[in-house]
């Protein structure tokens, strides 16, 4: 029978009465097919005249040596250095690198997932969007054979490898520093409540503020997006607040400067009279007027640690997943100085 249009794994699966998923497993030869199903496939994939889309490499070794890259944005410091880290072990090892950004769209981010070719790519690397709670467009791409690791804004219910920062332990010592430098009054702005590294750091520092038996004001916690607009949306919003904080612990380095911006137009004294601290070590931190305290990430390692998970799970189907957290450290400078005014 004459068809007119190219053959496409859905096709097998429809004649065999299988899932899409068990069809694509069997074409990348996982250990989790039987010899059974595999020849059944290759037999109805054979009749049909399907064509895999495969270069000559993948077609010998079963392998494009193609990794896809789901990040939220490409435009900042964290998620550009992040990339550069896994290039520099991808292309290390021979494979090429498949950027997709997300814009922060959770639509976009399925739509990606959604419309990938399978057969083009070995493994994905992942950075969820602020909004992504029903992960199944992931899960489904695992049970389709395709190994993916998370990395900073990970989906904690799928089993597989994570790369993440000491989300927790950033907090206490960004809290801590504050703290010691006589601040009291800590406030935290902070991103989507959705995220676990949120959350992380939410608790950080909630703990080391009860540890040191410090006032806690709910106004004085602000969830909104990670931009410099938000955190300087957030300054006008607590500033409307009777009882004001002497400080301010933030998300991260964006927020952190959109708070700055704020506190200047509103007259107040960053480092005398308020604490600022933020989360990354952006290369801004250094030249924005008073300095920026911050807590660095370790991007350039996570993306190297998240690369080379991804090769172990592509080349070894039965890896054990891995989590692994990377400490960062603190950098301490003019926003949280109260001596030099």
């Amino acid at each position: 029978m004459r068809r007119s249009h190219q053959i496409t794994i859905k096709d097998i699966a429809k004649e065999l009465g299988i899932s899409y998923a068990t069809v694509s497993r069997a074409m990348r030869n996982t250990h989790d097919v039987s010899e059974e199903t595999r020849n059944l496939v290759l037999k109805k994939a054979k009749e049909l005249n399907y064509r895999v889309n495969l270069n000559a490499t993948g077609l010998v070794t079963n392998k494009t040596r193609n990794i896809g890259v789901i990040v939220p944005t490409i435009t900042n410091y964290y998620f550009s250095t992040v990339f550069t880290g896994i290039q520099n072990i991808a292309y290390d090892k021979g494979y090429n690198v498949v950027l997709y950004v997300t814009g922060e769209s959770t639509e976009r981010e399925i739509s990606t997932i959604n419309s990938l070719s399978l057969s083009s790519i070995d493994g994905l690397l992942v950075c969820v969007t602020e909004e992504s709670l029903n992960c199944s467009h992931l899960s489904n791409i695992i049970d389709a054979g395709i190994p993916i690791v998370f990395f900073d804004r990970v989906a904690e219910k799928i089993n597989t490898s994570k790369v993440v920062q000491n989300d927790y332990d950033g907090a206490m010592t960004a809290v801590k520093h504050l703290i010691e430098q006589g601040y009291k009054r800590i406030a935290h702005i902070t991103g989507s409540r959705k995220l676990s590294l949120t959350k992380e750091r939410f608790q950080g520092y909630n703990d080391t503020i009860k540890k040191y038996k410090l006032e806690f004001r709910e106004e004085w916690l602000t969830y909104s997006e990670f931009t410099q607009e938000s955190g300087y949306r957030d300054i006008w919003k607590l500033w409307d607040y009777k009882y004001k904080p002497d400080a301010i612990f933030a998300v991260n380095d964006r927020k952190a400067i959109g708070a700055m911006v704020a506190l200047k137009e509103r007259g107040v004294q960053i480092g005398k009279e308020v604490g600022v601290v933020g989360f990354t070590n952006d290369p801004m931190a250094s030249i924005v007027t008073p300095s920026l305290t911050t807590i660095e990430e370790p991007a350039f390692k996570v993306g190297e640690k998240a690369c080379d998970l991804l090769l172990k799970h592509i080349l070894k189907k039965n890896f054990i997943p891995e989590r692994v957290v990377l400490n960062g450290k603190l950098f301490v400078r003019e926003s949280t100085q109260r001596k030099l005014y």
